[in-house]
């Protein structure tokens, strides 16, 4: 994870229905993080959510239930690949596919927050209920989004998006703050940019139940095939020692609204 500014300053950060992956390198030592992941002690007991929200053409859908988080953190983070991302501010609903991830697997992590059960009032949410949202803030004017899953302190950071409704919206707000009308690919492309095209910030956010908010909430997107994942390392974590290679960043092949693509 980013290393987070939240009033502390030594705070290490950063976090599929299995689908698909590519078949480079990393994905050998990727597949055991897919084995057995105990749920946190500390985390609720998953109730389903049954809700349902309109989109823009006013079709009922149902938002992701309990038991879509209720998951290890890697396969968390494949699973969220495809799925969409949604905010509702007034009347304007705003949303975008998932396209890239980031799975932070908490104690055992040295990259996470939660590293050896560090616990505090900034990081909370990473050991409330699966499907939390954790919202932190970094270099003192951006955010970061994640998502609780099973696991004690574990979380999937959300990394780029692809627009998908209020594009207009999101092109205001992005203007904003870059100063310039952005291409399309650059508006989500970033896990500091897609808070900003969807006005999430830590005092708004933080800590929300996504399983029932009216505010941010995820439904069921498009299902990404095995040989459509790229597995590689986490970006930005450069002291976490033998965690930095861990290939546990994942994209989607060649979306356009990816923030940085593997070169390995």
């Amino acid at each position: 994870m980013e290393k987070s500014e939240d009033n502390e300053q030594d705070g290490k950060h950063q976090p599929s229905r299995f689908k698909g992956a590519t078949n480079d390198s990393h994905n050998y030592e990727t597949s055991k993080y897919f084995k057995q992941e105990t749920a946190s002690p500390y985390k609720q007991s998953s109730t389903e959510s049954k809700t349902t929200s309109q989109d823009e053409s006013g079709k009922l859908q149902a938002k992701l239930s309990r038991s879509f988080f209720d998951v290890p953190c890697a396969q968390l983070a494949k699973d969220l690949l495809g799925q969409k991302l949604v905010r509702k501010i007034g009347s304007q609903r705003i949303s975008g596919t998932i396209v890239e991830t980031e799975a932070y697997l908490g104690l055992e992590d040295k990259a996470a927050h939660s590293y050896q059960g560090k616990r505090t009032e900034r990081n909370e949410a990473m050991f409330m209920m699966p499907g939390t949202a954790y919202v932190y803030n970094i270099y003192g004017v951006y955010c970061c989004f994640n998502i609780s899953s099973a696991g004690d302190g574990c979380a999937v950071l959300l990394r780029a998006l692809e627009p998908l409704e209020g594009k207009a919206e999101i092109q205001k707000i992005r203007e904003k703050k870059s100063k310039k009308k952005q291409k399309d690919s650059a508006l989500t492309n970033g896990p500091s940019k897609l808070c900003q095209a969807l006005q999430i910030n830590k005092d708004n956010c933080n800590k929300i139940d996504l399983t029932s908010s009216d505010e941010l909430w995820l439904e069921k997107g498009e299902d990404i095939l095995q040989d459509q994942i790229v597995h590689c390392p986490r970006i930005n974590i450069g002291y976490a020692e033998e965690w930095v290679e861990k290939p546990l960043r994942f994209y989607i092949k060649e979306n356009p609204c990816v923030s940085v693509k593997f070169k390995g």
